[in-house]
């Protein structure tokens, strides 16, 4: 029968050690209290237990050995929220450093013919590749915008698309047609 609880054997663990697991109902409701979850609760606990065997020569006076492993706990727990802390701090940055737009992207990678295609498309077509494929709307948000049905926007940003593929392919030739990034028309070159 498996459950969620650690179990802690204390065969051959010195006295101050086994002090500390005889508390382990105390320090887990200490540690879920100050953590968001009871599973962030028990690893740190188990991670300050390996720290207490690593660490328990280091015990003075046996008498002082729960305060201790308190002092151990508060600093796993400010640990606990300092990697938290820069897990999130890393994820903003990388946020940060991706492409704002997906125009952006578009001028960074795709041909720089792809401008003066989308403009001389009819007013329909032009539209869909701007709000969903340049504008990052849902086909969903576009219908409504447009007042026509979700199927019936897929069909009309399907034909914009193939109408922008077929305009590079006469624009620009091979460099459309085997979508080629590295655009080597005569657009690009001026």
């Amino acid at each position: 029968m498996l459950t969620n609880e650690v179990t802690i054997t204390t065969a051959g663990l010195s006295d101050p050690l086994r002090r500390i697991t005889a508390h382990q109902a105390k320090f887990l409701s200490f540690l879920s209290a100050r953590v968001e979850d009871k599973a962030a609760a028990e690893d740190i606990l188990q991670s300050a237990y390996l720290k207490a065997v690593e660490h328990g020569s280091e015990i003075r006076d046996a008498e002082s050995t729960v305060a201790w492993f308190y002092r151990i706990l508060r600093n796993a727990v400010t640990d606990h929220y300092r990697r938290r802390a820069a897990r999130t701090n890393a994820q903003d940055a990388f946020a940060a450093e991706a492409p704002l737009s997906y125009e952006a992207e578009i001028a960074q990678t795709a041909c720089a013919c792809i401008g003066d295609v989308i403009h001389d498309l009819k007013s329909e077509y032009r539209t869909a590749i701007e709000e969903v494929d340049l504008g990052g709307a849902t086909v969903e948000a576009f219908a409504q915008s447009q007042q026509i049905s979700a199927n019936n926007a897929s069909v009309r940003l399907h034909r914009a698309r193939k109408a922008v593929a077929k305009k590079l392919t006469t624009v620009c030739g091979a460099c459309a047609e085997h979508k080629c990034l590295d655009c080597t028309c005569r657009r690009s070159q001026l």
